[in-house]
């Protein structure tokens, strides 16, 4: 038998596996929609799709901004403009007409938020994940992600404990773009900021792939329905500390000490079931669809633990605990404050872009001095 035929499984064999990682996607939705009921059920098929979109067409948000940053390539933040454009058309008309049904993700601006979101594009920098990539990236079975994911965990729910304190720094009020004129400013910053990469884009690199359009398209219509289905923008540090927040009351300890997690809506969530837990049922969905589409393309996951140096896990699990922190103060990750933010009209969804496109930066830099990658 040649090397070629030994290398290339059957049909058959790939068949059973690939039918399996579909069979295993519906009964998680199926036993969901049991448990807690068909609404959550969806919301957990909802973060499958986006799991499955952000891995399987590789859609992110931390190596676009990378690729901007060092080689001028414009594509990836294109494409993520173009889909916080998209749900922008639908999402700001339906919030003015929701009657409070429907809320944006609004958060004030401040001292903290500011900080807290040029820490957390440093951070990201370092792991190479943002909220959303983190998850994927230990759904897929990277191993810095796997790393990074609980220190991430544990970061966002310390960060939420401390958050009341830390806004008390100083913050203006909640300011939103609303209504008809809020979405025509809204898109027109997204095309300002878009000129403004085209016109720094380096020579040949100023189209979309079709892969990135089709990413954008599909993520913007899961946001969508994520918005529909929860009557709130997509989100993803909140589930992340909600988990540690569950296991640390369920160890005894006293969170009363901390305003956020003994607030009634908070302290509520702990007590109730975790599958009741929007944000948290998306988080789930966006591992486990990273799962199975690196499983179909693989045909199982093979991740090698990459050859770093002490200090470059060390460096990873400071960066995840920073990571989960700083994004409590910053209300948000790239998704939660950069895309949901912007696209729902919140004033901190821009703030908070350009804080941590600047923290990325110096976060690229960052990476040889941890040992992360050679230097150039």
């Amino acid at each position: 038998m040649s090397a070629t035929a030994q290398e290339a499984p059957s049909a058959g064999a790939r068949i059973l596996p690939r039918a399996g990682l579909i069979f295993l996607a519906a009964l998680l939705v199926a036993s969901v929609a049991a448990l807690a009921g068909a609404r959550f059920g969806l919301m957990l098929a909802i973060g499958l799709g986006i799991g499955m979109t952000l891995e399987g067409l590789r859609f992110g948000f931390a190596g676009p901004w990378r690729a901007m940053i060092l080689r001028r390539e414009p594509a990836g933040v294109l494409a993520q403009l173009l889909s916080i454009g998209l749900v922008a058309v639908v999402a700001l008309p339906l919030l003015a007409n929701s009657g409070g049904e429907l809320v944006g993700a609004e958060a004030p601006i401040g001292f903290a938020m500011i900080g807290g979101a040029f820490i957390f594009g440093a951070a990201m920098q370092v792991v190479l994940g943002c909220g959303s990539g983190t998850l994927v990236n230990a759904g897929s079975g990277n191993p810095v992600g796997l790393v990074a994911l609980p220190f991430f965990a544990l970061g966002s729910f310390l960060g939420a404990y401390h958050l009341i304190w830390w806004t008390e720094l100083g913050a203006l009020p909640i300011m939103t773009l609303s209504g008809a004129s809020g979405l025509g400013i809204t898109l027109t910053g997204l095309l300002a900021v878009a000129a403004i990469l085209l016109w720094r884009a380096a020579p040949g690199t100023r189209t979309i792939p079709r892969r990135l359009i089709v990413a954008a398209l599909l993520l913007a219509a899961f946001a969508v329905g994520n918005f529909l289905v929860a009557g709130q923008p997509w989100g993803v540090v909140y589930g992340l500390g909600l988990w540690v927040a569950k296991g640390a009351a369920g160890m005894g300890l006293d969170l009363a000490g901390s305003a956020f997690w003994s607030a009634p809506g908070n302290a509520a969530r702990i007590e109730a079931s975790v599958l009741t837990d929007y944000t948290s049922l998306t988080d789930f969905g966006l591992i486990a669809g990273a799962f199975i589409v690196a499983s179909w393309r693989a045909g199982g996951l093979s991740a090698p633990l990459p050859k770093l140096p002490a200090r470059a896990w060390a460096a990873t699990v400071i960066a995840g605990l920073l990571l989960g922190y700083s994004s409590r103060l910053a209300f948000g990750c790239n998704v939660g404050a950069f895309f949901s933010g912007i696209s729902t009209g919140s004033l901190h969804g821009w703030v908070w872009f350009a804080a941590a496109f600047f923290g990325s930066y110096y976060g690229i830099k960052l990476r040889p001095v941890l040992g992360l990658e050679a230097r150039r």
